[in-house]
């Protein structure tokens, strides 16, 4: 992430559309963000985390891809992909999914990725199944839309 990308991040993480398939639930401020972004290293050995912005091909950002949750123990990360609604159902997921997959592979030597997504989003599902991602667990009552705790699922994939 740049600096310039702070109103895009803005945007992205205050989208109350989204919130349900997260574990955001509070807005965050351009302090809060600009922060984030500033003391964030892009090291993910360093801050547990790496988040990148994913840009089309006429250099548009469409979304974001996170490696969060690091474990350099046992060489495994969360996958998080968010696509902005403008941009879904074109082939960005696909191609990050590959993208991340190879990054994880060939440069961070990652044993596994695994990824937690509402049981009720079967095309989030499909997709990663796709990718051949495995379904270890039904995490209970694990996301909260303000008035409904709906179960999410666990998936991993072995690299």
């Amino acid at each position: 992430m740049e600096p310039e990308d702070l109103d895009l991040l803005y945007t992205i993480e205050n989208d109350t559309s989204i919130w349900n398939v997260g574990l955001t639930n509070v807005p965050y401020s351009r302090f809060v963000l600009h922060d984030f972004m500033s003391s964030n290293t892009g090291d993910i050995y360093t801050d547990k985390e790496v988040r990148l912005l994913i840009e089309n091909e006429v250099k548009v950002v469409v979304g974001i891809v996170d490696l969060m949750k690091f474990d350099p123990k046992n060489l495994k990360a969360e996958l998080g992909l968010l696509i902005s609604s403008a941009f879904r159902r074109q082939g960005y997921a696909k191609a990050t999914i590959s993208l991340i997959h190879e990054y994880a592979l060939s440069t961070l030597h990652l044993h596994q990725l695994y990824v937690v997504i509402a049981a009720s989003n079967d095309t989030t599902l499909s997709l990663f199944r796709q990718y051949g991602y495995q379904q270890s667990g039904i995490l209970r009552e694990w996301l909260y839309d303000g008035r409904t705790y709906h179960d999410a699922v666990i998936m991993q994939r072995l690299l």
